[in-house]
């Protein structure tokens, strides 16, 4: 079986617990104003160009047969996206990695090789093992649990990353072969969720609370962004301390280091301006943890 992925990542230590590799699939249901991976919206592929960084070398204009590169007469690199085919080529060539290509097909045991040659160390960490993450990897659900199969077949501590935005029936591809969800949650009002990712919530809430009932072990993610959803935070705490399979909260400062990627590909730059403040995010954590709630620090 293939999926579509953009990038694995080993040795992550915020995936999850323990040492771990993370599967990033491509795809995302949710389109957040903040969002720090704007590669992993699209279900297609896509060409990163970071321009500034280029130094006309011209390795990428004899790669490409479609003519989307050329240097002009005063040497600077024009990459004509219209002329693009997205094969990829100019990105393997490129020696200053100023062109980066986001998303190939690869097939189930191609992925758990991959992943099982860091195995001493997951072993050797607490709970270390592997996420499949995004994007939103339960847009391939069944990609997602022919990995997560092979994974538990292995032995690996197993966890899914998920906005939530997605079937029952995806996530009962996944259940069984899962340990741990990384749950967001990123606003409990309706308006203010929809306003923040575009879609409604109901699904979202739904969904978790489901994954509760079944006695699944879950991590909430709260994305913290002021002016957008720290108006939430007393709200989560409310519904979170209502479940029993809580395991812990991080709540997650906003940043936006994204925005040379969101230029790189060519799309708008939704992220907001303001960052918040160290006391700020402290104190959400204080409110979360008034209510009953383990907080990471």
């Amino acid at each position: 079986m293939r999926g579509f992925i953009f990038d694995i990542k080993h040795f992550a230590v915020h995936d999850g617990p323990g040492i771990r590799t993370t599967v990033f699939l491509k795809g995302c249901p949710l389109k957040c104003l903040w969002c720090h991976n704007p590669e992993s919206i699209g279900k297609q592929s896509q060409l990163g160009f970071l321009e500034h960084k280029c130094t006309s070398c011209g390795s990428c204009v004899r790669a490409c047969s479609s003519g989307a590169h050329t240097i002009d007469s005063d040497g600077k690199h024009i990459f004509d996206r219209s002329k693009c085919t997205l094969c990829g080529k100019c990105a393997t060539v490129c020696p200053g990695k100023v062109l980066t290509y986001y998303g190939k097909e690869a097939e189930v045991e191609e992925i758990v090789a991959d992943v099982l040659k860091d195995k001493d160390f997951y072993v050797c960490s607490k709970n270390g093992g592997v996420t499949l993450s995004g994007g939103e990897c339960l847009m391939q659900p069944d990609f997602c649990e022919a990995l997560l199969k092979r994974f538990k077949e292995e032995n690996l501590h197993t966890a899914v990353d998920t906005c939530g935005f997605v079937s029952k029936a995806a996530l009962d591809k996944v259940i069984p072969y899962t340990d741990l969800f990384l749950y967001d949650l990123k606003a409990i009002d309706s308006d203010v969720h929809k306003r923040c990712t575009g879609q409604d919530n109901a699904v979202i809430l739904e969904n978790l609370k489901y994954i509760d009932s079944l006695g699944k072990s879950i991590e909430i993610r709260y994305p913290y962004v002021p002016g957008f959803n720290d108006g939430e935070v007393r709200k989560i705490g409310e519904l979170l301390k209502g479940l029993s399979n809580i395991t812990r909260v991080k709540v997650l400062p906003y940043h936006n280091y994204a925005s040379t990627k969101y230029k790189s590909l060519d799309m708008v730059d939704t992220l907001p301006t303001v960052i918040p403040a160290d006391a700020e995010i402290e104190e959400a954590k204080s409110v979360l943890r008034d209510m009953g709630l383990c907080v990471a620090d």
